[in-house]
């Protein structure tokens, strides 16, 4: 690889000051930075911090993190096309290649949108192009239906990396978390796009290729839908009874493993957790985050079991964990480094209350069981409050021990 960094550094003086494509030079960084290590190292000798650790080392541990969930979500939109349209004993290779077809698009455009925004933003402010859209640019689409239309994947990224990330200074200096105001975008300007049968990839016609009992709901809105006098369980059974083939999609052991219809990337709690694993032993995410998370969703989740009046506030708080996105929105989005609470104690905080939300929100806006997602971002603008009177607490407790 030595003759081609060699070929990359003769190039270099165009791109520096002075030479003729100098306002490219990010550009040029950026792509010599993502291929090689940097020409400016520490030297042997003296007294220096060395850590194995810098932001493309923490941004691809993040991607690695991300991966099962991918190769998982994958494999979930083929097979759910084909148990869908009534062939579940479809061969795995199909199922792969209805998956990869479906799902690599929509990474690309992602990808593809989000690079052309962050190497614009660069050149004109002339700022280094940072590796933080690698995770970014690899969340978006895990959060998307499997039928999104593509160019709804660009305009989302590009409304989300420049509202979201740039105006308010670029990598680091995000309130909200960029890849659910990605989502939250679509949501709100596209609603009937992100919603209904879209969870399920049917190819072309749609809804007609669909068997018997199909409806195209995810467990969440049938949780929700449940009507009083019955418990979601039954719900959750009857909803899929008549549907050839897919009698217990709606099992707990099918949603805690993710064979249910959803997001590309958000379907497994099982995929979530072993991400999980990585970051927390990498020290990448805050576990005091993820923990808290899921306590207040229990916690939530207990006092509607108190106090509950319809079949969704009855529902057991643990099936809270593996439904919908929260297992995905609480190991990758609320530990966003950037967007949530900096401090240990502001952590704990800032998790519960994710965690709570979340049920919250579920429970109490029929038009959007799904609660994740509001949650994090409602937090993200809180985070810095929690994290301010956290210090000022800290720093009250020290005045009080001085002695004048």
């Amino acid at each position: 690889m030595k003759f081609l960094h060699d070929i990359l550094e003769k190039q270099k003086p165009m791109f520096e000051k002075g030479g003729k494509l100098e306002k490219f030079y990010y550009l040029f960084e950026a792509g010599e930075s993502f291929a090689f290590t940097p020409p400016t190292t520490t030297p042997a000798k003296g007294a220096h911090i060395r850590d194995a650790i810098d932001l493309k080392r923490m941004m691809m541990t993040v991607v690695i993190a991300m991966v099962p969930a991918l190769l998982f979500g994958i494999w979930n939109v083929g097979y759910q096309h084909f148990l869908a349209t009534g062939n579940p004993d479809a061969a795995l290779l199909d199922i792969i290649m209805v998956g990869t077809i479906q799902v690599l698009p929509i990474v690309i455009v992602a990808y593809t949108a989000g690079g052309i925004v962050e190497v614009i933003f660069g050149i004109i402010r002339k700022h280094p192009i940072n590796e933080g859209f690698l995770v970014t640019g690899l969340l978006i689409p895990l959060v998307m239906p499997p039928d999104i239309p593509l160019w709804q994947v660009a305009l989302a990224t590009v409304f989300a990396v420049v509202i979201a990330k740039e105006a308010f200074g670029g990598t680091g200096m995000n309130i909200l978390n960029v890849a659910l105001t990605a989502r939250a975008f679509l949501y709100f300007a596209y609603p009937t796009d992100i919603s209904g049968t879209v969870w399920t990839y049917l190819g072309e016609g749609g809804a007609k290729n669909a068997v018997d009992g199909y409806t195209g709901a995810t467990a969440l809105s049938i949780a929700a839908e449940a009507p009083v006098g019955t418990s979601v369980d039954t719900a959750l059974q009857s909803a899929t009874s008549g549907w050839a083939g897919a009698e217990s999609l709606f099992s707990f052991n099918n949603m805690l493993i993710g064979v249910i219809p959803g997001s590309i990337g958000e379907t497994s709690a099982l995929m979530a957790l072993l991400g999980a694993i990585i970051l927390i032993v990498a020290g990448v995410a805050s576990w005091k985050i993820m923990v808290s998370g899921v306590v207040g969703a229990l916690v939530m989740g207990l006092i509607f079991n108190l106090a509950g009046s319809t079949p969704f506030m009855q529902m057991m708080p643990h099936y809270h964990l593996i439904m919908g996105g929260f297992a995905f929105g609480i190991v990758f989005m609320a530990t966003d480094p950037v967007s949530a609470a900096q401090t240990e104690t502001g952590k704990w905080v800032y998790g519960f209350f994710i965690g709570l939300l979340t049920v919250l929100i579920r429970v109490f806006n029929p038009a959007y069981p799904e609660g994740i997602m509001l949650a994090i971002l409602l937090m993200n603008v809180f985070a810095p409050l929690i994290d301010f009177y956290v210090i000022q607490a800290n720093k009250n407790r020290r005045l009080k021990r001085i002695h004048v």
